[in-house]
């Protein structure tokens, strides 16, 4: 009887020691790991700074013509535009006293290159030439809309006087015209005066004027084609080579 005792809690001994010895390794507890430091943060490196590209004084000019709003310079209250021409050189000088909204719009034109390049599609002998019309469309088409209010009229429209174009009340925008006469009819009209010519009447004179006012019958197309329609079907038009401020 007490073999049997002895015998069994031999065997209940050693079943002990065979089930702990046969345990899988990943039954066994894990032992305790040193806390691992967080990895660095990555740092994001700033975005790579573009070289500035340089933007040329036409380019500057262009975009102001396209973007009216930027055309907003006080005109001097006297100044002086050289117009270099196909047929010679002609100076207006401008006294903002006149006509100030005409003569602000006239100098933000001249100084940012709108004349240059653009033809006298309208010159009348005895009457007056006339010209503005820019030869780019897309120039055309956005000052066409860029409006100034009028000026009261206060000086008569003589030979030699610079007056702007207009189809009504506030509707000046980009094109002006030189007499060739006393046109004092034309005050009662609201066309005022800026400026006038006082060097090179004889070169406006001279300018091309065979085609009368057939080239002005086409406003809306020379205003959709630029120079490229105007070259193609009135090509002994005189034009303007380059205009600026004095």
């Amino acid at each position: 009887m007490r073999l049997t005792v002895v015998s069994l809690i031999v065997t209940l001994m050693f079943a002990v020691l065979i089930a702990g010895c046969s345990r899988k390794p990943s039954e066994q507890p894990a032992p305790p790991e040193i806390e691992k430091p967080a990895p660095p943060e990555e740092i994001e490196a700033p975005p790579e700074e573009k070289p500035a590209v340089a933007v040329t004084p036409e380019e500057e000019a262009k975009n102001r013509l396209l973007n009216p709003s930027l055309l907003n310079e006080r005109a001097p209250e006297t100044f002086r535009a050289k117009f270099t021409t196909s047929k010679g050189d002609f100076i207006i000088e401008v006294t903002r006293a006149w006509a100030p909204n005409g003569a602000d719009r006239f100098y933000n034109l001249v100084k940012n290159g709108f004349y240059n390049d653009c033809r006298f599609f309208r010159a009348i002998d005895n009457f007056m030439v006339q010209f503005g019309i820019n030869g780019d469309p897309a120039i055309s088409r956005t000052l066409s809309q860029a409006r100034i209010k009028d000026d009261p009229v206060k000086e008569s429209n003589q030979r030699g006087y610079v007056t702007f174009a207009m189809g009504g009340v506030d509707t000046r925008t980009t094109q002006i015209f030189i007499n060739y006469r006393n046109n004092s009819n034309l005050d009662g009209g609201g066309f005022a005066p800026f400026g006038r010519v006082i060097e090179g009447m004889n070169v406006v004179d001279s300018l091309f004027k065979e085609y009368a006012d057939t080239p002005s019958q086409n406003q809306p197309i020379i205003q959709a084609q630029g120079n490229a329609f105007l070259n193609k079907e009135f090509p002994k038009l005189d034009y303007v080579k380059s205009a600026s401020i004095m």
